[in-house]
């Protein structure tokens, strides 16, 4: 079987959705960014402030390609920035991958992102007018790499095992 990825901005759910798909395929489930932390033994947190952002890019680039490496099927949930660097957009192409943007809109990432804005950094200290102007941005300046992904599920009003069954009848 092939490499599943997941890939979308933040709050789309790629995490939850994952978890949830390897539960019914049987497959292992490898969030990128938590790959990376044990490789380092950093956070990412940690690699931003001390290394810096390309550095970062750098080892996600180098671990993303190993992932895509493993022999056995895994399904992979990049971090938000992930296809819009290092050409990793093009990696979501690849013969063994099947790529699938989970795509949601300003309106519900908002929503859901405000509900624990806290725990991420790149909008904790927003307003949520502030957030709002910010993720369309960020959406807009990322979606042409998001639309690489070889499938599109919309995920807008959807459960998480409407958006899993979904994604099982683009595998199946």
């Amino acid at each position: 079987m092939k490499k599943i990825i997941l890939l979308g901005y933040m709050g789309c759910g790629k995490s939850t959705i994952a978890k949830e798909l390897s539960k019914k395929l049987e497959i292992p489930f490898v969030d990128l960014d938590e790959f990376i932390e044990k490789k380092v033994k950093m956070t990412i947190k940690s690699i931003f402030a001390e290394k810096g952002e390309i550095h970062f890019r750098k080892l996600e680039h180098e671990y993303f390609v190993e992932l895509l490496n493993f022999t056995e099927p895994i399904i992979i949930g990049l971090g938000g920035g992930t296809p819009c660097y290092a050409n990793n957009h093009e990696l979501l192409k690849g013969e063994d991958v099947f790529s699938i943007y989970l795509k949601a809109s300003i309106e519900t990432l908002v929503a859901r992102l405000s509900l624990n804005k806290s725990n991420r950094p790149l909008i904790a200290d927003k307003t949520d007018v502030e957030m709002k102007e910010f993720i369309a941005t960020h959406l807009f300046e990322r979606s042409y790499y998001y639309n690489q992904a070889q499938h599109i599920v919309p995920v807008d009003q959807k459960t998480i095992e409407e958006t899993v069954e979904d994604i099982l009848a683009i595998l199946a």
